[in-house]
């Protein structure tokens, strides 16, 4: 099938023309083609986009282990123009853990038409500090746990493909070294200072949970979690373009403290696309309310809204528009590994995209080049 009359996000910026779709994947571009296809009447197509950090969505957690839900989830966020996702995980006991990465595997071999693809998954927790554990559930928080890790992973038949780990731990370093060889460690949830994260870093670690949120900020004596990051070029940081976890401000400094190393993520919860109300999350009660989600206490807990409408934000908060998509698209799926297959228009490439008016609103949803709806 052939597309034409759009403006293709080819990585820089957007090019004129057209592209084929054989078999569920990419063919060549197809420059200034304006007819002999599908015509897509000026429109901006992006490549679909990937959400690396994504508790849940439409009343489903993946951490609930349920099929049903999952596949809701799933369908929920290929509405959004989220077409791969690595579903995350939070605190929990270990089974826990295992029952949700074997649902993971079961729906990334055979997921409904209309889904959004399991490209990874994400393990946010157990082995966080206890003074920065925000909404995971201190009950369940352990030290690092290599073999602990092993073994969910091959649970998860290599579905597995970020680790997060607090730096300040015993064992934070060797555990780093050994789960880096197979995984993306990710400093998260931690009150490490500027020495004990650099060594995680030089062990292997090469990512950084949700920047700024459930770690000590910047100070020019400590420049601790944010400094040890932002200073190799090997760290990608995430950041959720939500408005309310990080100030317009912050979105844009961080772009300038890590340059080309944004992961924008969602970090959505189960109340994502659902009506103020009491949800769960990882055994605790979330209140949501506003646009905002909240434990009982009023700490913040995750996001509800969806990576794209975040997308949107970041560039409405000062952020170039193609810097803003590449953080959504190709850096993310960098991250989980799937960058061969996912995260840009190019020739091969699975056929996942979203068509959008030039002010980048959604009008079409694409996933392996059939139109969802």
């Amino acid at each position: 099938m052939r597309f034409v009359n759009a403006y293709v996000f080819d990585g820089e910026g957007f090019r004129f023309g057209g592209f084929d779709v054989e078999e569920g994947r990419f063919g060549a571009f197809l420059p200034d083609v304006k007819e002999g296809g599908e015509d897509l009447q000026g429109a901006y197509v992006l490549p679909g986009l990937v959400d690396v950090h994504t508790h849940g969505a439409a009343g489903a957690d993946f951490s609930d282990g349920d099929e049903e839900g999952l596949i809701r989830m799933a369908a929920h966020l290929a509405g959004c123009g989220v077409t791969s996702f690595a579903p995350t995980s939070m605190t929990l006991p270990y089974e826990t853990l295992e029952k949700a990465y074997r649902t993971a595997v079961k729906l990334s071999e055979k997921l409904p038409e209309g889904c959004a693809r399991i490209a990874g998954i994400h393990m946010e927790g157990p082995f966080f500090s206890e003074k920065k554990k925000g909404a995971q559930n201190a009950a369940y928080l352990r030290l690092p746990d290599a073999e602990a890790v092993r073994h969910l992973r091959e649970a998860a038949k290599g579905l597995l493909r970020i680790v997060d780990v607090a730096p300040e731990l015993e064992g934070a370093a060797a555990f780093t070294k050994e789960v880096s060889r197979y995984c993306t460690v990710s400093v998260a949830h931690t009150d490490a200072n500027y020495e004990e994260t650099r060594a995680v870093y030089e062990a292997g670690a090469t990512h950084l949970t949700h920047l700024y949120n459930a770690m000590p900020g910047i100070h020019h004596r400590s420049p601790g979690v944010i400094g040890a990051a932002s200073e190799r070029e090997n760290v990608v940081a995430e950041l959720i373009g939500d408005g309310l976890h990080v100030h317009p401000s912050a979105v844009r400094m961080a772009f300038k403290l890590f340059p080309g190393r944004i992961c924008l993520i969602s970090d959505s919860l189960r109340c994502c696309g659902m009506p103020d109300g009491e949800y769960e999350l990882g055994g605790q009660q979330v209140f949501l309310k506003g646009g905002v989600a909240r434990l009982e206490d009023g700490t913040i807990a995750g996001a509800a809204s969806d990576l794209f409408a975040d997308m949107r934000n970041v560039i409405a908060f000062g952020i170039p528009v193609a810097e803003a998509v590449r953080s959504a698209t190709i850096i993310p799926a960098r991250e989980i590994g799937r960058d061969d297959e996912i995260g840009s228009i190019e020739a091969g490439k699975l056929a996942d995209f979203v068509v959008c008016t030039p002010e980048l609103k959604r009008k079409a949803v694409y996933i392996g080049g059939r139109r969802l709806g």
